[in-house]
């Protein structure tokens, strides 16, 4: 390389950040110095009031006095005729507007050596010079020390950059680290080749993508799928968070938006990625609130998108789960025109994230991770990765050297429902309770034609409340419901009521969580789905927050919503209506499986269909007609 071509350093720093130290020095010296002076000099007299210093004088006794600007220090005859080493002397404060040159004549008259020490009072002068290098040090010191720190002034810290640059060595994360989430990758693929190939776009005449959205709900891997593209395509990995840009100080945001571009343009190819792009890029109309720091780094960060030229390979990626609420100017083609869906999981999805988070934990031969992804439906990454972590801990709780399938299985009941409360004893009345609600929510689903098989049910208190669960296995992943098959889970759902009502003719809090959901769903029945007779195809309500809790708020009239809530309120009664019926229908089975649950505390779903569906035994004829 050509040294003719680097940039001189400057050299002009370093005395200046000399002076500045000098300058500390010497004040903290002086202010430390004058301290330790004064509390020496208090501790050689003690302190007395005004009026012993008139007794004093007033009783001849005072040997020597020293009159200062502000206080009076004396000597009595007795101190006075110790050894000069034992001698204390004492001082009093000097009264407001005391004439000392009087005092000076008047204690000269009757015979007492005074040595006078008056000045101008300069108090008011001395404090305010306190004041100065009191603060000079305070800036100097902070300046110095925000030098040393950021490599600039004090007030440029305040809008430094606070990104980080991971390059892929660093990372080390890759698609194959990324499981479930193929079609988000395949959108991805072609930022990899251009990011490896630019001139193969150019050539063609083909505008270069400047940036693309991440949209999914929490866990779902957005952050973990912008550092696998870094480390496919080899390249500077900048990650911020949208929060990072906004602060108190107006001006601040803006600031290092252009710091970010600033430093991403030096290592093109690059990419940048901001995490939750929505605590800055928030719509600016008046519906949700106005706030001038948030519009100006927003606009900051709408110019430097516009500005860099995509042929350098800076590719900006986002993340967000309120794609409802981004500015339309922050979507709009040219910058984050691409929408990346990175969904829930599916299936296979889920098997392939199994596979990839149990890849380091050694597992033992009877894992069938196929059923554990089975059961999982609706988890994210972050939902499975954490049951298999919970899997393992277990298995060293227990002393095992391998995780097992009932590892697996009671670290995901763990997560839907707690851990067990060994210690909670419910009484034989509670107990029973607990048994008919929970044998009357699987005996109304068994009987059901179209219901989701069961694989556990208990009466174990566990920590989330539940004094008792059914666990359902879907066998199959369904994507769409029926009317029917919505029913059925109301009827499933209610069916715990109705045991309480039938058996004991109560109504306990057992079946809140139950009649929480079924109001959930009748509700979305009615407002969503276009399921009720009253409304037909109207759907009076908006999904809100799709990728977070994603509920539904009505936006109709007050009568069109009375007419709603008598939906909702006639399908909950009708169902609950039919499973009370059911069970009536079915009171011997209900209490032999409630009987067998009470003894055995927790049960399978295969002994559940035993009760329901005895086996036949073979007739000695038939073994006849064999042979």
């Amino acid at each position: 390389m050509d040294n003719n071509n680097k940039k001189p350093e400057n050299n002009d720093k370093k005395p200046k950040s000399r002076i500045w130290i000098i300058l500390i020095i010497t004040a903290a010296t002086l202010l430390i110095g004058t301290w330790i002076y004064n509390a020496i000099s208090a501790s050689q007299y003690i302190e007395k009031d005004f009026s012993h210093f008139l007794e004093v004088k007033n009783s001849d006794n005072l040997a020597e006095v020293e009159l200062r600007h502000d206080r009076i220090v004396y000597l009595t005859k007795e101190e006075s005729k110790k050894p000069a080493a034992q001698q204390k002397a004492f001082y009093t404060g000097l009264p407001t507007g005391s004439d000392t040159y009087a005092l000076a004549e008047e204690l000269n008259d009757t015979g007492v050596k005074v040595n006078r020490q008056i000045v101008e009072d300069n108090s008011g002068i001395m404090m305010i010079l306190s004041y100065v290098v009191m603060f000079a040090v305070l800036f100097g010191g902070m300046s110095l020390i925000s030098r040393r720190l950021n490599g600039e002034g004090m007030m440029g810290s305040v809008g430094g950059n606070k990104a980080k640059m991971y390059m892929e060595k660093q990372t080390g994360v890759t698609f194959k680290d990324v499981a479930g989430q193929d079609e988000a990758k395949e959108s991805l693929q072609e930022i990899i080749d251009f990011l490896h190939n630019p001139q193969k776009y150019t050539e063609i005449g083909a505008k270069l993508p400047k940036g693309a959205l991440l949209v999914g709900s929490p866990g779902t891997g957005k952050t973990l799928l912008a550092k696998a593209v870094a480390g496919e395509a080899n390249v500077p990995f900048f990650s911020i968070s949208g929060s990072d840009f906004v602060e108190m100080f107006v001006g601040v945001g803006a600031s290092r938006v252009r710091s970010l571009f600033q430093q991403a343009a030096k290592v093109a190819p690059c990419i940048i990625f901001i995490d939750e792009i929505d605590a800055v890029g928030r719509s600016r109309d008046s519906r949700y609130g106005g706030n001038t720091e948030q519009e100006q780094t927003l606009n900051q960060l709408l110019g430097e998108i516009d500005g860099f030229d995509s042929s350098k390979g800076i590719v900006c990626l986002a993340a967000t789960n309120r794609p409802e609420i981004l500015d339309k100017a922050l979507l709009r083609p040219g910058r984050f025109d691409r929408r990346i869906i990175v969904d829930t999981p599916n299936l296979q999805g889920r098997l392939d994230t199994l596979k990839v988070h149990t890849k380091k934990i050694k597992l033992s031969e009877d894992v069938d991770l196929h059923k554990i992804a089975q059961a999982t439906a609706g988890a994210v990454g972050a939902d499975l990765a954490n049951l298999v972590n919970e899997a393992a801990l277990r298995a060293v709780r227990q002393g095992r050297q391998a995780v097992n399938q009932e590892d697996l299985l009671v670290s995901f009941e763990v997560v839907i429902a707690g851990t067990e409360k060994k210690h909670t004893v419910l009484t034989d009345t509670e107990k029973r309770m607990v048994a008919y609600h929970e044998v009357g929510h699987a005996l109304v689903s068994a009987l059901e034609k179209e219901s989701t098989p069961i694989t556990k049910i208990t009466i174990v208190p566990h920590t989330s409340g539940a004094l008792g669960y059914t666990l359902y296995l879907p066998e199959d992943e369904k994507y769409l419901s029926t009317k029917d098959e919505l029913l059925v889970e109301l009827r499933s759902l209610l069916g715990g009521r109705a045991a309480e009502q039938l058996v004991f003719g109560v109504q306990t809090t057992g079946a809140s969580n139950d009649i929480q959901r079924a109001t959930d769903i009748a509700k979305k029945m009615v407002t969503l789905y276009g399921m009720s007779d009253a409304l037909g195809m109207m759907a009076p309500a908006t999904v809100q927050h799709q990728y977070l809790e994603g509920n539904a708020y009505l936006d109709c009239s007050q009568e069109t919503s009375a007419i709603v809530d008598k939906e909702i309120k006639t399908i909950l009664e009708k169902c609950y209506n039919d499973a009370k019926k059911l069970l009536e229908n079915n009171r011997p089975l209900l209490d032999e499986i409630s009987m067998y649950l009470l003894t055995k505390e927790t049960i399978t779903g295969e002994e559940l269909m035993a009760f329901i569906n005895p086996p036949v035994p073979e007739s000695k004829d038939e073994e006849t007609d064999t042979e």
